[in-house]
């Protein structure tokens, strides 16, 4: 009987481990983490890969000996510690890892077997949004490490954010539908300081990007470049001035589109 709560102890201590571990590393859930595009409840989880075991079984350890540090230390010295492991220990993770992912296979193929079409098709749309999520943010993760400058803020966005912390509301959707309105109702004139450092955070994007692109051309990443289009005719002024205020309301446009759906 004491061997048995031993077991299920050790294993509640695994599964909490997971939790804190994969929240640690930005995941919101074990399920989001390890079904990888099956959706419902009834699919089989995706099995966990020997380097995760290691962490899961290890970060109570690794907790006690380094009480001082944060998550993020915590995570990169057991990182360091899988490296050094040797290859006979990891050996013992792998293993079990195999034996897990051949179980999940069947069940897999298993669960596949009883879908209707409809469902198959349903299930097959997800795994592909989701697979272009994790493909979009690992872009967008590998252009800040790169240091890709920061894009330009409209004038509004501007004015949001210089107004956010001040305006009343008890939610994000609140303060923005109050800021949204303060805009409306701002004159021409009111809104012209906020137009002109949006023209000067414009200029100062593209000159950042000149040098940025130049940057990733002689680092060979030249698919990271901007396609090299034939320029469009240079809007005369009194043009540009005419389609200020359309581009504006069509910025504005979409934000009330959006606290209108976030309402919904």
């Amino acid at each position: 009987m004491a061997a048995v709560r031993s077991v299920v102890a050790r294993a509640a201590t695994v599964v909490i481990g997971a939790h804190r571990l994969l929240r640690a590393c930005g995941v919101a859930s074990v399920e989001k983490c390890f079904s990888r595009g099956i959706s419902t409840d009834e699919a089989p989880k995706r099995p966990m890969t020997a380097y995760l075991r290691f962490l899961v079984e290890n970060r109570p350890v690794f907790q006690q000996k380094h009480p001082e540090i944060n998550s993020k230390e915590l995570l990169k010295k057991m990182a360091g510690a899988w490296r050094e492991l040797p290859a006979s220990q990891k050996q013992v993770y792998e293993e079990a890892s195999k034996t897990e992912w051949q179980r999940y296979e069947k069940e897999v193929a298993a669960y596949k077997a009883q879908l209707t079409p409809a469902q198959a098709a349903a299930l097959k749309e997800e795994r592909s949004r989701q697979q272009a999520k994790r493909r979009s943010l690992r872009i967008k993760r590998e252009l800040t490490v790169l240091g890709k400058p920061k894009k330009s803020r409209s004038a509004f966005n501007i004015f949001v954010s210089e107004k956010f912390k001040a305006s009343e509301g008890i939610s994000a959707t609140a303060k923005m539908k109050q800021l949204y309105d303060m805009w409306q109702k701002l004159s021409s004139s009111q809104k012209q300081p906020y137009m002109q450092l949006a023209e000067d955070d414009k200029i100062r994007y593209e000159n950042e990007m000149k040098l940025w692109e130049a940057k990733m051309i002689q680092l060979g990443r030249e698919d990271l470049v901007r396609s090299r289009q034939k320029n469009p005719k240079k809007k005369t002024a009194e043009t540009a001035k005419k389609a200020e205020p359309v581009k504006a309301s069509s910025h504005e446009q979409k934000v009330k589109q959006k606290l209108k759906k976030s309402e919904e």
